[in-house]
């Protein structure tokens, strides 16, 4: 962290005599990053929703490809992209003609934050990068201190339903589950994102099971379930689980209040 502030520092002055970096952000978690390191992108990809502003800025991605010629002549000084999400053919593309690509792939909570902190390079306002990125790491530690002895919950992390898919070991979204005192009943695949049957669910015994999604389509889950496996659903906001940005402390935070409600009333 102290190199981070020294960094800050020095940014913070040179901020005073520069034009603000143009940034591109080509993913909505990137876009979700950038605005908390106080970076204002120059255009962003296709569902960059949040926060509201970035629905009134140009799109330059969608899940066919990225316009090459429209980032050129926008002339960013970097572009944000996805290893998950972005074609890796256009994106070199883009570094053979001289623009600066950082590759943002977090696969733990630490290493989101971390990227939220080295954006301050990129920002106008790099103190705000450092601040938001030390509020998560105090989110994230104060859950993991608050939660850690629990005894594992075994879940189900439902994405789909026909086919049915869910995330394995190595994804941020497992790593909210492990925060939150559960234990992902898929945890062991040897892939990050394996499609499951219903039988092999069944056979695992989860005790709850945790979508991306509203009230609704937790009944409509619950209902598709019975009547073999009759346990709580809990809904989160889909954005927040689904995207690998500064939201999926909010995430966790749901979802440890729901699995461990007795705990909420000893805070």
């Amino acid at each position: 962290m102290a190199k981070y502030l020294l960094l800050g520092l020095l940014l913070i002055g040179n901020s005073l005599f520069a034009a603000a970096p143009r940034v591109i952000t080509l993913a909505p978690h990137l876009t979700e990053l950038a605005f908390a390191a106080g970076i204002t992108p120059v255009a962003v990809s296709a569902y960059s929703d949040y926060p509201a502003q970035a629905k009134t800025l140009e799109q330059v991605a969608n899940w066919q490809g990225i316009k090459v010629e429209r980032i050129l002549l926008l002339k960013p000084d970097v572009v944000l992209a996805w290893r998950g999400g972005n074609p890796q053919r256009q994106i070199e593309q883009l570094q053979r003609l001289g623009i600066k690509v950082e590759w943002i792939d977090p696969q733990t909570l630490d290493q989101m934050i971390d990227a939220l902190a080295a954006l301050q390079q990129w920002s106008p306002k790099p103190q705000q990068a450092v601040a938001a990125a030390q509020a998560l790491r105090e989110q994230e530690e104060s859950l993991r201190k608050h939660y850690q002895q629990q005894t594992p919950i075994p879940l189900f992390l439902q994405f789909g339903q026909q086919p049915l898919f869910t995330a394995a070991r190595n994804t941020l979204q497992n790593e909210v589950i492990t925060l939150c005192g559960g234990k992902n009943i898929f945890a062991d695949s040897s892939v990050s994102w394996p499609q499951v049957s219903r039988e092999q669910v069944l056979a695992r015994h989860p005790q709850a099971i945790v979508i991306g999604g509203d009230p609704h389509q937790a009944a409509n889950i619950a209902t598709f379930w019975q009547p073999q496996l009759a346990v709580p659903v809990i809904a989160i906001n889909d954005d927040w689980l689904s995207r690998s940005g500064p939201r999926m402390l909010l995430a966790a935070k749901q979802l440890c209040a729901d699995l461990h409600p007795a705990k909420i009333s000893t805070k």
